[in-house]
């Protein structure tokens, strides 16, 4: 069973603590069985959480066993982290443990140095300093979350919701995933998809951002459009478009609208009969070699395992 390890630190926030646990701790896969095993550790046997004290079963060492960790914000992000804390989460990463952060638990995981050179989000009103106190992370303030494959970061309050529905997909389909939100009476997505593949960029210094382009695009993404024809519809060059999507995604335009196609992909791939050749096709890749050239770069494995592991019962196309 996938374990999940939720950390507690001294002034965790009870409403980030308590959020992985009733979504994560209520998963059940299909026959029954629970989808994680949730524990707590703490930095010590007793930690407080603003007006309550919290006596924890698991130590640090618990980290060591898990598969996931998620780490809570607390209400002084910028306060120093146990060495000992610090030490525990580099010897997770370092093991293959995917970590994830909610709210301005990021500032933990940067404070690890596991941010470093990569993506993150966390409550916004925490963004700019976030940013100031770890230049070495790109932050993303206007997403629900970012998935940067190991580590998971969230937005603040009920985003932490969004971010563990997302972590249910991941790791269980979206069936699995559907009926945890039903259980949190949460939507499974919000602003029209998976915030991960869904910038939300803020507006650049000319004042003209990329936002407007996007909705446009995505809505569009099944059809196989040149990059100057939507430099065009821009009112850009092809050159400047291509800048302002590296700045504002990481990204070039194509990889980012491939990787709205394989979103998409995957869920026909859980919902529908297709065969894997029209499911290319209807999301708008050229042909089916590059279709699942792309599939397995951005999801890991081939559309058929994708197939066979998340839709139980369904022969692959």
């Amino acid at each position: 069973m996938h374990t999940v390890v939720v950390l507690a630190l001294p002034g965790t926030i009870a409403f980030d603590l308590a959020t992985p646990i009733e979504v994560l701790g209520r998963v059940r896969l299909p026959g029954g069985r629970a989808g994680y095993r949730v524990l707590v550790c703490g930095s010590g046997p007793v930690v407080d959480a603003g007006p309550l004290r919290l006596a924890v079963d698991h130590g640090l060492d618990a980290l060591a066993a898990a598969d996931t960790v998620i780490v809570p914000g607390r209400y002084d992000p910028t306060a120093p982290v146990p060495g000992a804390v610090l030490d525990a989460l580099r010897a997770a990463a370092a093991a293959g443990v995917r970590i994830a952060s909610i709210c301005v638990g990021a500032f933990t995981l940067a404070a690890a140095g596991l941010l470093d050179g990569g993506r993150a989000t966390t409550h916004w009103a925490a963004a700019e300093l976030f940013q100031a106190t770890y230049p070495a992370v790109r932050v993303e303030p206007e997403v629900l979350y970012v998935d940067t494959g190991q580590f998971v970061t969230s937005a603040g309050a009920t985003a932490g919701v969004d971010m563990c529905l997302h972590l249910v997909r991941r790791d269980h389909g979206a069936a699995v995933a559907a009926d945890a939100s039903r259980q949190a009476v949460a939507p499974l997505h919000r602003d029209g998809g998976q915030a991960q593949f869904i910038v939300r960029p803020g507006v650049d210094p000319a004042g003209v951002g990329l936002g407007p382009v996007l909705e446009w695009w995505e809505s569009h993404a099944d059809e196989r459009l040149t990059l100057a024809y939507v430099a065009a519809r821009a009112g850009l060059s092809v050159r400047t478009l291509n800048r302002r999507f590296h700045e504002e995604t990481g990204r070039t335009p194509m990889q980012w609208v491939a990787a709205v196609r394989v979103r998409r992909a995957q869920e026909l791939l859980e919902r529908s009969d297709h065969g894997v050749d029209r499911i290319a096709h209807l999301v708008g890749f050229a042909s089916p070699a590059q279709f699942r050239v792309q599939f397995k770069r951005l999801s890991g494995v081939s559309p058929q395992v994708y197939r066979r592991t998340f839709v139980a019962g369904r022969v692959p196309g």
